[in-house]
């Protein structure tokens, strides 16, 4: 693919999805449902944090990993979409980003599994590691026994749990779909479930499901069938990878290129870039725009629109990542955490026309 010649304030069309630019914002985890009362479901905190993107200029947000079941969760305080509880939460924040986004804000749910990451403690909940049972945590389950690290040993999944977990990704997609969500993005990233079967350093199957590339891909190929058979023809769907494992015999820029066209061929729309998390040693060049390489390579060797992550807070550089052709749009993470309306000051910046919500247009002239 191409320089694209559009600027980081240029709508773009994802299959019926018109959005009004392309400055998005990223899946941030927020550890806070309540994991005692109402496992797995939105609740007011996620309204206000999500809900700020939408206030604050961001054409598309992208929810926090969602757990397709239970056993998904990365910690016992993920928010989850495998119940209707859960779907009536969501409908909620869909709505509530519908009616106030600044840029007519669009939402779309990133779908996850844990696998060996799965029911470990929340950042800031004093302790490390794999919750024990006896405080809430759950067996873990992964493409073998070989844990991430130290955390607790996962069970290897069998060929019928593989199965059952590609048919719970189906039916969240279903749910997605009720709950009101505008797109589903797919998370094979950061070392979670289908990136550890992506991977060679954790995937070492000696079934269908592992073994070679394409046996490696399998699962993830698949649950991108299941989900996409759910959706409406007109909305999009987006899949996060980890395009390096920043570890010698990993995955690379070349194999994930693969694994983005074998995606668009089976409905994917959008290719969004991440990298690492699979192994706990690599060793990864933390710096400015440190992945939007890789999000090229996926795009000019995979012939796939591609999003760029990984500290790209300034807004001449994003607009820059946009112009220069190496992807299709900017995710912004932890640089919302710190502005909320980054999305607004940087079209300030870039001297672009962004609309401002009303109740906020007084300060549109700084």
């Amino acid at each position: 693919m191409g320089v694209s010649g559009a600027g980081l304030f240029e709508p773009i069309s994802l299959r019926s999805l018109l959005l009004a630019h392309r400055g998005w914002v990223a899946a941030m985890c927020q550890y806070s449902a309540d994991e005692v009362n109402a496992p797995g479901v939105p609740h007011d905190w996620h309204l206000m944090h999500l809900g700020q993107f939408a206030a604050g200029g961001a054409a598309l947000i992208i929810t926090e990993a969602t757990a397709v079941n239970p056993a998904g969760m990365i910690s016992p305080r993920d928010t989850g979409l495998y119940n209707d509880e859960q779907v009536a939460a969501w409908r909620r924040i869909t709505t509530f980003v519908h009616r106030h986004g600044a840029a007519d804000a669009k939402i779309g749910v990133q779908l996850a599994h844990a696998g060996r990451k799965a029911s470990t403690w929340w950042p800031f909940s004093g302790h490390r590691g794999s919750v024990p049972v006896e405080d809430g945590g759950w067996q873990a389950v992964g493409p073998t026994d070989e844990p991430f690290g130290d955390y607790a040993v996962p069970r290897a999944m069998t060929e019928e749990e593989i199965l059952s977990t590609i048919g719970d990704f189906r039916n969240s997609a279903r749910r997605a779909v009720d709950a009101g969500f505008d797109t589903v993005e797919i998370h094979a990233a950061h070392g979670y479930l289908l990136h550890e079967f992506l991977s060679p350093l954790v995937n070492t199957r000696t079934d269908r499901w592992g073994g070679t590339e394409e046996n490696r891909f399998r699962f993830t190929l698949e649950v991108i069938d299941a989900v996409r058979a759910e959706l409406p023809d007109a909305m999009p769907l987006l899949l996060r990878i980890s395009a390096t494992d920043w570890t010698e015999g990993g995955l690379d820029g070349a194999a994930s290129a693969r694994l983005a066209a074998l995606a668009k061929g089976r409905g994917v729309d959008l290719v969004d870039v991440s990298s690492g998390g699979a192994v706990p040693d690599a060793v990864i060049p933390v710096a400015p725009g440190y992945q939007v390489d890789l999000a090229a390579q996926v795009r000019r060797e995979g012939g796939v629109p591609t999003g760029a992550v990984g500290l790209l807070d300034d807004p001449a550089a994003a607009d820059r990542v946009i112009r220069n052709g190496s992807a299709d749009a900017v995710l912004i993470a932890r640089a919302a955490l710190r502005d909320p309306h980054w999305w607004l000051r940087a079209a300030q910046e870039l001297d672009v026309d962004l609309a401002w919500a009303p109740q906020y247009e007084r300060a549109g002239g700084f």
